[in-house]
Formats: structure tokens, C-alpha cells, sequence
């Protein structure tokens, strides 16, 4: 074991004594000590810079930064690591900055003993600047997206499988104790996009608007197997090329359109039916009035909407109705620029006010859980491949933000997903819906 005075111990203590916590790691440092128990996960200090990311950025982006360049590394089950209880939430900002004088004084002095001191290293590439323009217009929503997205077809193929739907799956079989494996996955999406056209009540001849169309999975599953006529919209380039060249590979193109469009630059209304699966995440709270009035607008009478959703828990700040939609530094600056989290309260809310009635909602929270943990394995059992596709740094930022996820929805209170079912009503308030859910779902 290396003395108390070993340079990892130090850092070992530091740690601790930032986050306020005991912490179950071994650490190894760059002159080779090491500290902590032996088969705990190991967090690796490459380079004196890992500190130097962390006393710049004493919160969540500190460690984070130092990963995704290399300068830090992870031995070990990731999972175990942002699983530790309290470990994610004492990073944040918030426990950062209700750090005394003292602990922030003798800290500072430890850093300096270990060499850390010094200026700012260079932020990763990859992470997301300053944004312009006004937030959710239309070229920031665009350039949002595209942050996301077009990094590259080949990688979201390697990490979604055959199915290419990045949304979540719908788990009907029992044992899904690797999801990622024997088509457990594909089965899975195929399923869920099967659910979605039985909600929305899909008939041959029908016009369905998918909005935030991906890769084409969607309106694809809904020409082949129920003869509607689809529009999809996506702003991603790139995912416009692979959705239309699969489009015409199935021979769909006379059901099928996908153009690279704002949803609210969609004119050739009416639709029969609207999915948005996993899109409504980048509207915003402030433009989701906006959005649910724009959808309405879109559907006949008798027209029904599925909007599937991520949604935050408890989110609602105060009476005044303010709502914390927060995305963590992490996902803000590397994942997902401009996302917001709504409770679902909010969105049931703006669909009502928009003129359309709820007529049904279904947790998802486990179902994602599960997807995010089978889109985990396919990242780990083929990581040389991802890196050759998006760098190292892009892959390790995908890695965290996986795992995070899957746990964020494993654990009741923190996330969920809702599949909300609306439908516009009739002048005389008909909405067109069988009375049981059996009927509508087509359970017959």
C-alpha cells in the first residue's frame, strides 16, 4: 500500500474533501502510486493537466473535460462509478459552491504541492461553443440539432443497430438480460414503432406526419406495414441522405417523403395522424405552445397525435409556475445544446390549451433503461470501431452520457418517458376513438 503522503493518496483525499463524501475508487496517478482499495473501480490521473481541468472547472465539467482529452481515464465498470450514491449530485454546481473558505483554501494548497496550478487547458473541441442567435429559432434549432446528429451516419448504425431508431424501445419479451444481443434490440424498436401506428390508428390511405423524422424508421414501418402516405421531417442532413436513400431501397418512395424542414414550416396540412417520437425535447418550454398549436393546426378533425417523450420529474419550480428545465453542463455542452427536460404536467398542458384532448398517457421509464443499456454494449463491444468513426473524445463523451442516462432512468424520481396520446376533436366533440383501449390498440 503507498503512504499516506503518496501523491495519489493526496489526490484521493482531495476529492473527498471537495465532494464532502468518503469515495469507494482506487486512484492511480502519473508518478505510478496508487491509493484506495485494491478492487475498486480505478480512476486513472494521466497527467498533472486532469487537476488543472478540475481547478478551473470545480464542478462536473472539470472531471469531465479531463476525460474526454485523455487526461483522466476510467478502469472499471462506468457504471459502478456514476452509480456511488451521492457521487453525480456533490459535482454539481451546486455542491461546488456551498464549499467553505477553508475546505476552497486547503485545497488550493494541495493543488499547488501537487503541481496543478497553472493556466487553463484548452477546453475539448468537441464541446459546444456559445450559442447564437435567439434560442429555439429556427437557424439555432437547427445548428442545435445538427451538433447532435451529423456526426456521422456510420456511428449511429454501430450504436443503434439495424432499426436506427434513437428513441426508446418497447420491451414485451420477459427476459431481457442482454438486450443488445440475439436481436433483442431491433425486435424491441420494431415493437415500439408497431405501438405508435396502433395508438395513432394507422389505415391504409391515411396521411401521417413524423416529425423529427430520424433516420426514417418511423415513416418506413408505417408505409410497409400499414399503406399510409408519410411526411417526415428532419433538420438533420445527414439523416435526411440515409432516410431517403432507404426510403427508395424499400421501395417506399411513392408513400414516403423525407425533407430536411422546421416542423413549423410544414404547409400541406391536413394530416390524418402525427407521431413525434423523442423530438419535442429540443422544442423548448417556452416555445412548446408554439408547437402543440402548430401540430393542431396539422390535423383533421377526428386526427390524432403521439408524442412521445422524455420528461422531467418534479421539475415545477414554484406556484408562479416557472419551470427548471436544467439540462446538466455535461449534456448541455457536449450532448445536447439547447435540450430541455419538461415535466409531463407541461406538455399535457400545452396540448389542451392548443385545443387537443388527452386521451392517454403510458410510462416508458424502465423500457428506456433497458434500451440505453443494450445501446451501451454496443458501444463497449465495438469501441475501436467508434473511435475510428468520431475520435476518442466524442466516443467517451457518448459513453458517459449513455450510462448516465440509463441509470437516471433506473432510478424512480429522477427521469422518465411518456407516449402521450392526443386526439383533435370533431365540431361536435366526437374524437373518433373506440372506447376501450383494447379497441384502439387494435387488441381485438
Amino acid at each position: 500500500m503507498p503512504s499516506s503522503s503518496s501523491t495519489a493518496a493526496r489526490v484521493l483525499s482531495l476529492f473527498e474533501e471537495l465532494l464532502g463524501m468518503k469515495i469507494p475508487v482506487r486512484v492511480r496517478c502519473w508518478d505510478g502510486s496508487e491509493a484506495g482499495p485494491a478492487d475498486a473501480v480505478c480512476i486513472s490521473f494521466v497527467t498533472r493537466r486532469a487537476l488543472r481541468h478540475v481547478l478551473w472547472s470545480p464542478n462536473e465539467l472539470g472531471p469531465i473535460r479531463a476525460f474526454v482529452q485523455g487526461d483522466l481515464d476510467i478502469e472499471g465498470d462506468v457504471f459502478e462509478l456514476l452509480s456511488m450514491p451521492g457521487l453525480v449530485k456533490n459535482l454539481g454546481d451546486a455542491g461546488v459552491r456551498s464549499l467553505s473558505t477553508k475546505t476552497v483554501l486547503k485545497s488550493a494548497a494541495t493543488l499547488a504541492r501537487l503541481g496543478a496550478i497553472g493556466p487553463r487547458p484548452q477546453r475539448p473541441s468537441i464541446e459546444a461553443q456559445r450559442r447564437r442567435g435567439l434560442k429555439h429559432s429556427r437557424s439555432r434549432d437547427s445548428s442545435s440539432v445538427s451538433h447532435h446528429y451529423d456526426v456521422g451516419n456510420d456511428f449511429y448504425r454501430l450504436l443503434l443497430g439495424s432499426s436506427m431508431v434513437y428513441s426508446c424501445a418497447y420491451w414485451t419479451q420477459p427476459d431481457v438480460s442482454a438486450p443488445a444481443e440475439n436481436g433483442g434490440l431491433e425486435q424491441a424498436q420494431y415493437d415500439k414503432l408497431d405501438l405508435v401506428c396502433r395508438k395513432l390508428g394507422l389505415k391504409p390511405g391515411m396521411r401521417l406526419l413524423d416529425v423529427g423524422c430520424g433516420w426514417g424508421s418511423m415513416a418506413i414501418h408505417a408505409a410497409r406495414h400499414y399503406g399510409v402516405s408519410v411526411v417526415g421531417v428532419t433538420l438533420s442532413r445527414e439523416q435526411h441522405v440515409w432516410a431517403v436513400e432507404h426510403v427508395a431501397a424499400e421501395g417506399l418512395s411513392g408513400l414516403v417523403e423525407i425533407r430536411v424542414q422546421d416542423y413549423r414550416d410544414v404547409d400541406d396540412g391536413p394530416f390524418d395522424a402525427i407521431s413525434s417520437i423523442g423530438m419535442s425535447e429540443h422544442v423548448g418550454d417556452a416555445q412548446l405552445p408554439e408547437y402543440a398549436a402548430t401540430l393542431f393546426g396539422l390535423l383533421r378533425p377526428k386526427g390524432r397525435l403521439l408524442n412521445h417523450a422524455i420528461a422531467a420529474v418534479g421539475a415545477i419550480a414554484d406556484k408562479g409556475g416557472t419551470v427548471d428545465a436544467h439540462m446538466s453542463a455535461f449534456v448541455e455542452r457536449y450532448i445536447f445544446p439547447d435540450g430541455e427536460i419538461l415535466p409531463l404536467s407541461r406538455t399535457m398542458d400545452a396540448l389542451e390549451r392548443a385545443g387537443l384532448e388527452v386521451r392517454d398517457s403510458e410510462a416508458l421509464r424502465e423500457h428506456y433503461a433497458i434500451t440505453l443499456r443494450a445501446w451501451v454494449t454496443r458501444l463497449r463491444n465495438d469501441w475501436e470501431r467508434a473511435t475510428e468513426l468520431v475520435g476518442e473524445a466524442r466516443a467517451r463523451t457518448w459513453l458517459l452520457y449513455l450510462v448516465g442516462s440509463a441509470l437516471g432512468f433506473e432510478e424512480a424520481g429522477r427521469l422518465t418517458i411518456h407516449q402521450v396520446l392526443a386526439v383533435r376533436p370533431d365540431t361536435d366533440g366526437a374524437s373518433g376513438l373506440p372506447r376501450t383501449r383494447r379497441l384502439w390498440l387494435g387488441d381485438l
